[in-house]
C-alpha cells in the first residue's frame, strides 16, 4: 500500500522502498552510504525538515483513508416510530406498513389515514355539527351556530313564545295573584296558623300557576326547536309552519311526560323525608327533623341520577315518535354508562342559559323598581308583597328577551346530546349522512366509533 505524501506515519518508511520526488511519483532509492556503527544509538534518526520535533509516540496513528464528512446520528426512535410497534403493525420499511407504507398511511402514503400528517380524515359536516361523536365545545357551539344559521325561525318561536307566556303571567299576576292580604300573614309574628296557612296556600298557588304557565310554553318552544335543531344537523332550513306540524301531533305526549318527571321526583324526595315526618309526629321532633333532613338529602340524589337518566327522553319522544314510557326506555339505554358526561352538559349548558338570562333580567327588574312608585329599596323591602303594572311592564320585557336567547340555547343542547349519544352507540352518523345526501359516507369498512 502506498502511503500519500504527507500523511504518512511517523517513522515509517515508503511501503516499496521507493522515495517519491517533487511530484509525488516514486523514484528508485538511492544507496545509503557507509555508516560507522554506532551501538551505544547516540545519534537518534533524523526527523524530516518539515516535521515539528514533538511528536506523539509511534504506534498511536493510522493510515488516513477518504475524508468523509461528518454525519449526525439518527435520533433514536420513539413510540410508533420504530421502537415498539402494535401488534400486526409492520415496522419501516417492512412490506404492508411502515412509515408512509399502506399499513400507517404516513405522509405521503396511498391508505390508512391519507395523505397528511394528521389523525383520520375529517368527518363530512353538512349542518351545524362534524357527523361523529362530539365533544363538549362541538355541542356547545351547535346549539349556538343553530340560532346564527336559523335565526328568523329559531328567535321567531322564542320570541312568539316568550311573549304569549309573559302576557299570560302578567295578566294572571295583575289582576288575580296580587292580593296582599294574605300574603302580608307570612311576615307578621302575630299571625295565627290559620292565617299563615292560608298565606302559603296562596302562595304555592300563584307560583304553581305562574309555573305552569311557563311550563307549558317551554314545552312548545322545546317541540319546535327540536324540530328545527334536527333539520339544522343535516343542513336544511325549515319554517315555523313546517316545525309546527311536525311538533303538533307530538305535544300532548310531550307535556304529559314533561308533568311526570317532576312528578316522579317529588314522590322520591317524598318517601325520603316520610320516616322523619312521621318520627316527629309521634314526639321525637329533633330526632324526626334530622331524620327528615338526611331521608330528603339521601332522595333528591336519587332523584337528581334518575332525572338525568330521563333527560334524553323528550328528544327521544320528539324525532322518534315514540310513546312516553318507550322514550324514558330509550333515554336510560343512551345515558347509561355516561351518566357523568350528559350530567356534566346538561349542567354546564344549564348555567350558561342562566347566566345569560340573568344578564338581560336582572337590569330589567331593577330598571322597573327604580320606575315604581316605591323605587329600588321598597321593592326590596316588600318581599311577597304587590308589585304594580310599571314593574310587571318593564321586568316582563326582560324575562322575554331573556327567554328568546336561553330557550334555544337548552333546547339544542338537549337535542346534539341525544343525537352524539346515538352516534356514539348505534353509528346513527350513517343514516345522518344518507338523509342528508353526502355520497359515498360510509361505504368504506371502518372500524369502532370513536370515542364510544
Amino acid at each position: 500500500m502506498n502511503d500519500t505524501p504527507g500523511w504518512a506515519s511517523p517513522g515509517s518508511a515508503p511501503s516499496d522502498g521507493r522515495e517519491p520526488d517533487s511530484t509525488g511519483t516514486p523514484q528508485p532509492a538511492k544507496e545509503p552510504a557507509e555508516q560507522p556503527a554506532d551501538p551505544a544509538g547516540a545519534h537518534p534518526p533524523q526527523q524530516p525538515p518539515n516535521w515539528s520535533k514533538e511528536q506523539p509516540p509511534p504506534g498511536q496513528w493510522s493510515a488516513p483513508g477518504p475524508q468523509v464528512p461528518p454525519q449526525t446520528p439518527p435520533p433514536a426512535p420513539g413510540p410508533g416510530w420504530g421502537g415498539q410497534y402494535p401488534a400486526g403493525r409492520p415496522g419501516p420499511g417492512a412490506p404492508g406498513g411502515g412509515w408512509g407504507g399502506p399499513g400507517y398511511g404516513g405522509p405521503g402514503g396511498p391508505a390508512g389515514w391519507g395523505g397528511n400528517w394528521g389523525g383520520p380524515p375529517p368527518a363530512a359536516k353538512p349542518g351545524v355539527i362534524p357527523l361523529r361523536p362530539l365533544g363538549v365545545g362541538e355541542i356547545l357551539d351547535g346549539a349556538v351556530s343553530t340560532m346564527r344559521a336559523y335565526w328568523r325561525t329559531v328567535l321567531g318561536i322564542s320570541l312568539t313564545v316568550a311573549v304569549v307566556t309573559e302576557i299570560a303571567v302578567i295578566l294572571l299576576q295583575g289582576f288575580f295573584l296580587n292580593d296582599t292580604e294574605s300574603t302580608d300573614a307570612l311576615s307578621d309574628p302575630s299571625a295565627t296558623v290559620g292565617e299563615l296557612t292560608r298565606a302559603l296556600g296562596d302562595t304555592m298557588l300563584s307560583s304553581g300557576v305562574v309555573l305552569l304557565i311557563t311550563l307549558l310554553g317551554t314545552i312548545v318552544a322545546t317541540a319546535l326547536l327540536t324540530s328545527v335543531t334536527s333539520r339544522a344537523v343535516l343542513g336544511k332550513p325549515v319554517t315555523t309552519g313546517e316545525a309546527w306540524r311536525d311538533a303538533r301531533p307530538r305535544l300532548p305526549r310531550l307535556f304529559g311526560l314533561t308533568l311526570l318527571l317532576p312528578v316522579i321526583a317529588l314522590l322520591i324526595v317524598g318517601v325520603g323525608t316520610l320516616p322523619g315526618v312521621l318520627v316527629g309526629v309521634a314526639g321525637s321532633g329533633d330526632a324526626g327533623a334530622v331524620l327528615a333532613a338526611l331521608g330528603g338529602l339521601a332522595a333528591a340524589v336519587v332523584a337528581v341520577w334518575l332525572m338525568v337518566r330521563f333527560s334524553l327522553a323528550s328528544p327521544a319522544l320528539m324525532l322518534e315518535k315514540q310513546g312516553i314510557v318507550k322514550s324514558m326506555r330509550r333515554s336510560v339505554k343512551l345515558v347509561n354508562g355516561s351518566w357523568w358526561r350528559v350530567f356534566g352538559i346538561q349542567l354546564l349548558g344549564t348555567i350558561i342559559a342562566n347566566i345569560v338570562s340573568s344578564i338581560v333580567v336582572i337590569p330589567f327588574a331593577l330598571l322597573a323598581a327604580a320606575l315604581s312608585g316605591d323605587g329600588i329599596s321598597g321593592f326590596l323591602d316588600s318581599g311577597a308583597g304587590s308589585v304594580g303594572w310599571t314593574f310587571l311592564i318593564i321586568s316582563g320585557i326582560g324575562s322575554v328577551i331573556g327567554s328568546m336567547l336561553t330557550l334555544p340555547i337548552s333546547a339544542g343542547v338537549t337535542v346534539l346530546l341525544y343525537i352524539d349519544q346515538r352516534i356514539r352507540r348505534e353509528a346513527l352518523d350513517l343514516d345522518l349522512a344518507r338523509a342528508a345526501g353526502v355520497p359515498d359516507y360510509g361505504t368504506e369498512p371502518s372500524g369502532t366509533t370513536p370515542g364510544s
